[in-house]
């Protein structure tokens, strides 16, 4: 089975799938099986330190250009939220990561924001100053009056 998961790892993934179906447990390939199941978990961890970065990366440029604005902006962080939160409410036992998720991404998001807004990376905080519920907020844009209608 090691060749099988090495060469062609969607017919592997089909095959532990059947076995799994039919309780044939003396033939699954455990150990790629168990490393696999590991990775699902990571990946989702990923996911939301990308979705995380993309957002603070996107208030940034929000906050610190407000003459740059544009409809794409606002698009990528509406979408970035409802991502996020059907993350989170997928994937509950995610919210206990959150507090080093949000560290972990905030230096992502000022690499994004500084690299699109060309201005250093100096010019933005070395902490996240947005706390995690405001950024979720559909309310929450950084340098506007709290409001959920913007641009429309």
């Amino acid at each position: 089975m090691p060749n099988l998961y090495e060469n062609d790892f969607y017919t592997w993934t089909q095959e532990q799938a059947n076995l799994l179906r039919h309780h044939q447990w003396n033939q699954l390939d455990l150990p790629n099986l168990i490393e696999e199941i590991e990775s699902l978990g990571r990946k989702e961890r990923q996911e939301l330190r990308n979705r995380l970065s993309i957002l603070i990366g996107h208030l940034l440029k929000w906050e610190y250009q407000p003459n740059q604005r544009s409809r794409s902006w606002l698009a990528t962080i509406r979408v970035q939220r409802r991502e996020i939160l059907k993350l989170l409410s997928e994937n509950p036992s995610l919210k206990p990561y959150l507090e080093e998720a949000l560290q972990e991404s905030y230096d992502n998001g000022r690499d994004l924001a500084s690299g699109e807004t060309n201005l250093p990376l100096s010019t933005f905080p070395n902490q996240c100053l947005y706390p995690f519920e405001e950024m979720l907020s559909d309310r929450f844009y950084p340098g506007e009056p709290a409001t959920g209608d913007l641009m429309e």
